[in-house]
Protein backbone atom coordinates (compact mmCIF):
# COMPACT_ATOMS: atom_id res chain seq x y z
CA UNK A 1 0.00 0.00 0.00
CA UNK A 2 2.78 2.45 0.96
CA UNK A 3 4.72 1.81 -2.27
CA UNK A 4 1.53 2.35 -4.27
CA UNK A 5 0.94 5.71 -2.59
CA UNK A 6 4.57 6.68 -3.10
CA UNK A 7 4.37 5.79 -6.78
CA UNK A 8 1.37 8.11 -7.17
CA UNK A 9 3.48 10.98 -5.81
CA UNK A 10 5.68 10.67 -8.92
CA UNK A 11 2.86 11.58 -11.30
CA UNK A 12 2.76 11.80 -14.29
CA UNK A 13 5.25 8.92 -14.15
CA UNK A 14 3.43 6.89 -11.50
CA UNK A 15 3.49 3.67 -13.52
CA UNK A 16 7.25 3.92 -13.97
CA UNK A 17 7.68 4.76 -10.30
CA UNK A 18 5.61 1.73 -9.32
CA UNK A 19 8.18 -0.51 -10.99
CA UNK A 20 11.22 1.29 -9.56
CA UNK A 21 10.38 2.70 -6.13
CA UNK A 22 11.24 -0.55 -4.34
CA UNK A 23 14.78 -0.25 -5.76
CA UNK A 24 15.17 3.46 -5.01
CA UNK A 25 16.93 3.33 -1.64
CA UNK A 26 18.43 0.72 0.63
CA UNK A 27 19.56 2.85 3.58
CA UNK A 28 18.35 4.21 6.91
CA UNK A 29 20.04 7.51 6.06
CA UNK A 30 17.32 10.15 6.34
CA UNK A 31 19.22 12.51 4.05
CA UNK A 32 19.05 9.99 1.19
CA UNK A 33 15.65 8.44 1.81
CA UNK A 34 12.54 8.34 -0.37
CA UNK A 35 11.63 11.86 0.77
CA UNK A 36 14.93 13.10 -0.72
CA UNK A 37 14.23 11.25 -3.95
CA UNK A 38 10.75 12.77 -4.18
CA UNK A 39 12.15 16.27 -3.61
CA UNK A 40 14.75 15.69 -6.33
CA UNK A 41 11.97 14.49 -8.65
CA UNK A 42 9.96 17.65 -8.07
CA UNK A 43 13.03 19.79 -8.66
CA UNK A 44 13.74 17.86 -11.85
CA UNK A 45 10.18 18.25 -13.13
CA UNK A 46 10.30 22.01 -12.54
CA UNK A 47 13.49 22.24 -14.56
CA UNK A 48 12.31 19.83 -17.28
CA UNK A 49 9.06 21.76 -17.73
CA UNK A 50 11.05 24.81 -18.84
CA UNK A 51 14.30 23.40 -20.21
CA UNK A 52 13.03 20.21 -21.89
CA UNK A 53 14.47 16.71 -21.79
CA UNK A 54 13.11 13.16 -21.82
CA UNK A 55 10.88 12.83 -18.76
CA UNK A 56 10.95 9.03 -18.74
CA UNK A 57 14.76 8.85 -18.76
CA UNK A 58 14.95 11.61 -16.18
CA UNK A 59 12.42 10.01 -13.84
CA UNK A 60 14.18 6.65 -13.93
CA UNK A 61 17.49 8.37 -13.21
CA UNK A 62 15.99 10.28 -10.29
CA UNK A 63 14.39 7.18 -8.79
CA UNK A 64 17.60 5.15 -9.01
CA UNK A 65 20.31 7.75 -8.45
CA UNK A 66 20.83 6.72 -4.82
CA UNK A 67 19.98 3.04 -5.15
CA UNK A 68 23.37 2.11 -3.67
CA UNK A 69 24.03 3.69 -0.28
CA UNK A 70 27.56 4.74 0.68
CA UNK A 71 28.14 6.76 3.85
CA UNK A 72 29.70 10.22 3.52
CA UNK A 73 32.76 9.13 5.49
CA UNK A 74 33.32 5.91 3.54
CA UNK A 75 36.47 5.54 1.40
CA UNK A 76 34.13 4.28 -1.34
CA UNK A 77 32.14 7.53 -1.38
CA UNK A 78 33.57 8.70 -4.72
CA UNK A 79 32.40 5.41 -6.29
CA UNK A 80 28.81 5.67 -5.05
CA UNK A 81 27.29 7.05 -8.25
CA UNK A 82 29.10 4.48 -10.43
CA UNK A 83 27.89 1.67 -8.18
CA UNK A 84 24.34 3.06 -8.37
CA UNK A 85 24.55 3.30 -12.16
CA UNK A 86 25.61 -0.34 -12.39
CA UNK A 87 22.77 -1.50 -10.16
CA UNK A 88 20.26 0.71 -11.99
CA UNK A 89 21.35 -0.74 -15.33
CA UNK A 90 20.61 -4.24 -14.07
CA UNK A 91 17.19 -3.21 -12.78
CA UNK A 92 16.22 -1.55 -16.07
CA UNK A 93 17.56 -4.45 -18.14
CA UNK A 94 15.32 -6.75 -16.12
CA UNK A 95 12.36 -4.54 -17.03
CA UNK A 96 13.14 -4.80 -20.73
CA UNK A 97 14.55 -1.33 -21.34
CA UNK A 98 16.61 -0.76 -24.49
CA UNK A 99 20.40 -0.57 -24.27
CA UNK A 100 20.36 3.08 -25.39
CA UNK A 101 17.87 4.14 -22.73
CA UNK A 102 19.72 2.20 -20.03
CA UNK A 103 22.96 3.92 -21.05
CA UNK A 104 21.25 7.32 -20.86
CA UNK A 105 19.98 6.65 -17.35
CA UNK A 106 23.33 5.24 -16.24
CA UNK A 107 25.20 8.28 -17.55
CA UNK A 108 22.89 10.64 -15.66
CA UNK A 109 23.34 8.68 -12.44
CA UNK A 110 27.12 8.39 -12.82
CA UNK A 111 27.62 12.12 -13.37
CA UNK A 112 25.12 13.51 -10.86
CA UNK A 113 27.44 13.20 -7.87
CA UNK A 114 29.67 15.99 -6.56
CA UNK A 115 32.10 13.33 -5.33
CA UNK A 116 32.37 11.62 -8.72
CA UNK A 117 33.56 14.85 -10.38
CA UNK A 118 32.46 13.81 -13.88
CA UNK A 119 30.75 16.35 -16.18
CA UNK A 120 27.23 15.52 -17.42
CA UNK A 121 26.96 15.38 -21.21
CA UNK A 122 23.21 15.05 -21.79
CA UNK A 123 20.34 17.35 -20.86
CA UNK A 124 18.82 14.70 -18.60
CA UNK A 125 22.14 14.26 -16.80
CA UNK A 126 22.46 18.02 -16.32
CA UNK A 127 18.92 18.22 -14.95
CA UNK A 128 19.50 15.36 -12.50
CA UNK A 129 22.71 16.95 -11.26
CA UNK A 130 20.96 20.29 -10.76
CA UNK A 131 17.89 18.74 -9.13
CA UNK A 132 20.01 16.76 -6.68
CA UNK A 133 22.24 19.72 -5.83
CA UNK A 134 19.20 21.92 -5.19
CA UNK A 135 18.39 19.58 -2.31
CA UNK A 136 21.83 20.26 -0.83
CA UNK A 137 21.33 24.02 -0.51
CA UNK A 138 18.55 26.19 0.88
CA UNK A 139 16.68 25.33 4.06
CA UNK A 140 16.51 21.62 3.28
CA UNK A 141 20.21 21.59 2.51
CA UNK A 142 20.98 23.12 5.89
CA UNK A 143 18.75 20.57 7.63
CA UNK A 144 20.47 17.72 5.79
CA UNK A 145 23.89 19.13 6.71
CA UNK A 146 23.09 19.08 10.43
CA UNK A 147 21.41 15.69 10.16
CA UNK A 148 24.49 14.14 8.52
CA UNK A 149 26.79 15.77 11.07
CA UNK A 150 24.81 14.13 13.86
CA UNK A 151 24.77 10.81 12.03
CA UNK A 152 28.56 10.89 11.73
CA UNK A 153 29.16 12.15 15.25
CA UNK A 154 30.37 15.66 14.37
CA UNK A 155 29.90 18.75 16.52
CA UNK A 156 27.80 21.70 15.38
CA UNK A 157 30.64 24.24 15.50
CA UNK A 158 33.96 25.12 17.10
CA UNK A 159 33.04 27.23 20.16
CA UNK A 160 36.36 29.09 20.07
CA UNK A 161 36.37 29.89 16.34
CA UNK A 162 32.99 29.12 14.71
CA UNK A 163 33.82 30.59 11.29
CA UNK A 164 37.36 29.20 11.16
CA UNK A 165 39.00 32.60 11.06
CA UNK A 166 42.16 31.21 12.71
CA UNK A 167 42.05 27.49 11.97
CA UNK A 168 41.67 25.21 8.94
CA UNK A 169 38.11 24.33 7.99
CA UNK A 170 37.22 20.80 9.09
CA UNK A 171 33.73 19.64 8.15
CA UNK A 172 34.38 16.19 9.61
CA UNK A 173 34.51 17.78 13.08
CA UNK A 174 32.13 20.73 12.75
CA UNK A 175 28.84 20.87 10.84
CA UNK A 176 28.87 24.53 9.87
CA UNK A 177 32.33 24.18 8.31
CA UNK A 178 30.56 22.18 5.58
CA UNK A 179 28.77 25.34 4.44
CA UNK A 180 32.10 26.83 3.37
CA UNK A 181 33.90 23.66 2.25
CA UNK A 182 31.10 22.54 -0.07
CA UNK A 183 27.59 23.97 0.15
CA UNK A 184 28.41 27.58 -0.71
CA UNK A 185 30.35 26.39 -3.76
CA UNK A 186 27.44 24.56 -5.35
CA UNK A 187 25.43 27.54 -6.65
CA UNK A 188 28.14 28.38 -9.21
CA UNK A 189 28.13 24.86 -10.65
CA UNK A 190 24.60 24.48 -11.97
CA UNK A 191 24.05 23.42 -15.56
CA UNK A 192 20.55 24.44 -16.68
CA UNK A 193 18.94 27.86 -17.03
CA UNK A 194 16.12 27.04 -14.63
CA UNK A 195 18.44 25.26 -12.21
CA UNK A 196 20.72 28.32 -12.06
CA UNK A 197 17.77 30.56 -11.15
CA UNK A 198 16.51 28.13 -8.49
CA UNK A 199 20.00 27.76 -7.06
CA UNK A 200 20.43 31.52 -6.62
CA UNK A 201 17.33 31.73 -4.40
CA UNK A 202 18.32 28.70 -2.34
CA UNK A 203 21.89 29.87 -1.93
CA UNK A 204 20.56 33.09 -0.40
CA UNK A 205 18.42 31.04 2.02
CA UNK A 206 21.45 28.93 2.96
CA UNK A 207 23.46 32.06 3.72
CA UNK A 208 20.58 33.35 5.82
CA UNK A 209 20.53 30.13 7.84
CA UNK A 210 24.24 30.43 8.63
CA UNK A 211 23.86 34.13 9.47
CA UNK A 212 21.04 33.38 11.93
CA UNK A 213 23.01 30.50 13.43
CA UNK A 214 26.07 32.68 14.01
CA UNK A 215 23.94 35.47 15.48
CA UNK A 216 22.46 33.08 18.04
CA UNK A 217 25.73 31.52 19.18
Amino acid sequence: MRESLLAEAFAPYSDLAASLVSHATDTDDGSHDIAHILRVFRNAMRIQAKDGGDGRILTAAVLLHDCVAVEKNSPLRHQASALAATKASGVLEGLGWSAADIAAVAHAITTHSFSANQPPQTLEAKILQDADRLDAIGMVGAARCFYIAGRLGSGLYDPLDPLADHRPLDDKRFAIDHFETKLFKLADRFQTTTGIAMAKARHERLQAVLDMFIAEI
